[in-house]
């Protein structure tokens, strides 16, 4: 499918035929007055700001008459949304973009159905840990056009600082090697060889199998050669059954204990970190327009059926000559 930008008309008829102020989330409905909005209108990023609509016909209006090139609105609340004052609480936020996914198992220039796939595991992968190892429970999760958005509005999470939610994201996202110690239950683990994988040593080993099933001989780690990428590629099928001390003993102690800590140096760029620890940030208005790749930002119910090229695809895309 071309997902090329959509023309001025193109945003006009979506927003004035398609678009529907309803379809924005009620997480958001419900708190529009207390979040700042900012908008897009020439594709060169979102200058028009500070925005605020005291209730959802407002916001209709104005979306229908500007048709913006993108639409924003932010993670905070405030009290003064207009100044960014009086600072109330603000959504965790995990950003995934395909495009950014640091092992990419495609070779597109921007984001396909593959890279776009792979995302969508990487949120699965993410989301298991928030709602299991953290116990979070209020998450909507959005497809942003190229990627996805997860959402955390669970009040234990917002108020807390960006310091906080910097450990937050090395967790999930499995940042960090894991040193051998004792469990609650006196049984020991050991990392080298993800014997016994539980807690964060359990969200360390996901994360680390996921990378090397996606590890081509043109994936660059830090301090892996290409021939340890050669022999992850021809071993790594022992991962499948959880076979890490055979896998470590094919690749050798070395060069193993080289490929964990290099692959984990890449996994805190599985998200945008400067998204999750940001107080103030805005974010891609679910239900608006993408309009350098011609999709919906699309609150997502379902996320093992979402298909974005069939979920998240407006009318006038199917219209389109040529």
């Amino acid at each position: 499918m071309d997902l090329k930008p959509a023309t001025p008309n193109e945003r006009r008829q979506y927003y004035r035929e398609e678009w529907n102020v309803k379809d924005i989330p009620d997480f958001i409905l419900n708190t529009l007055a207390h979040r700042e909005f900012g908008f897009d209108h020439m594709g060169r990023g979102p200058n028009d700001r500070y925005r605020v609509f005291q209730n959802s016909d407002y916001l209709r209006k104005f979306m229908r008459y500007r048709t913006p090139f993108a639409a924003y609105s932010s993670v905070a609340f405030y009290h003064k949304p207009r100044r960014r004052d009086g600072w109330i609480k603000a959504e965790l936020v995990f950003d995934v973009d395909a495009k950014d996914i640091p092992i990419r198992t495609c070779g597109c220039d921007n984001v396909c159905e593959i890279c776009l796939n792979q995302a969508k595991d990487i949120v699965q992968g993410l989301l298991d840990t928030l709602k299991g190892d953290l116990g979070l429970s209020d998450i909507h999760v959005v497809y942003s056009g190229r990627g996805y958005h997860i959402r955390v509005l669970d009040d234990g999470v917002m108020g807390m600082d960006s310091d906080v939610r910097s450990q937050i994201v090395k967790y999930i996202v499995g940042s960090e090697v894991p040193r051998s110690e004792y469990s609650s239950h006196g049984m020991k683990y050991n990392l080298e060889h993800f014997t016994i994988p539980f807690g964060y040593p359990q969200v360390f080993t996901q994360r680390v199998k996921q990378a090397l099933f996606a590890v081509n001989l043109d994936t660059e780690i830090d301090e892996v050669s290409r021939d340890i990428k050669k022999a992850v590629i021809k071993h790594r099928e022992l991962l499948e059954n959880d076979q890490w001390g055979l896998f470590r003993k094919e690749i050798g102690p070395v060069r193993y204990s080289r490929l964990v800590k290099g692959v984990a140096s890449i996994n805190l760029t599985l998200v945008d970190a400067k998204v999750s620890i940001d107080l103030k940030r805005i974010l891609r208005l679910p239900s608006s327009l993408h309009s350098g790749v011609s999709m919906k930002s699309t609150l997502i119910k379902n996320l093992e059926t979402f298909d974005p090229f069939q979920d998240a695809v407006p009318k006038f895309v199917y219209e389109r000559k040529d």
